[in-house]
């Protein structure tokens, strides 16, 4: 009976010297898989807010390539059509202004204006996993309008 106390005790003692720390152990491993997630979380909604100004960028762009109209062809009445160096110019001076880059095209009878934006996302946590720069974009078009809609 004192020996089955004594061995039970014993083994007690070392099964409680092998579980020491392992709480310690799981607490580390799930707070950096919580913090790599969060981190993932804040770099991928960071991206979006990236993308969401890359269209914005990119309609305003087009709206102001869609004010450079073709004074000639208007002053005469022939037609209302876009200038396509001048929009060309407006809207990549806008981008400029916004220090990113683009494409404007101009459609061939100068009614529409194509403009896509390419800008990058520098991350804050997707570093750590060797994603150091996200790739955005965002397009839009503007078309010019001569008469009322009905």
């Amino acid at each position: 009976m004192i020996l089955s106390s004594l061995l039970h005790r014993r083994r007690s003692a070392l099964t409680r010297r092998r579980e020491y720390g392992s709480m310690s152990l799981f607490f580390a491993v799930t707070t950096v898989g919580m913090l790599l997630v969060m981190g993932l979380l804040v770099d991928g909604s960071k991206s979006l807010n990236a993308a969401n100004r890359a269209q914005s960028l990119a309609q305003e762009a087009a709206r102001a390539a869609g004010q450079q109209l073709d004074p000639a062809a208007a002053i005469q009445g022939t037609a209302i059509t876009i200038d396509p160096d001048a929009a060309r110019d407006a809207a990549q001076d806008y981008l400029a202004a916004e220090d990113v880059q683009g494409d404007v095209e101009i459609s061939a009878d100068g009614q529409t204006m194509t403009v896509t934006v390419h800008d990058t996302y520098r991350t804050l946590f997707a570093q750590l996993l060797g994603k150091a720069t996200i790739s955005v974009s965002g397009s839009a078009k503007a078309q010019l309008q001569t008469q009322a809609r009905d």
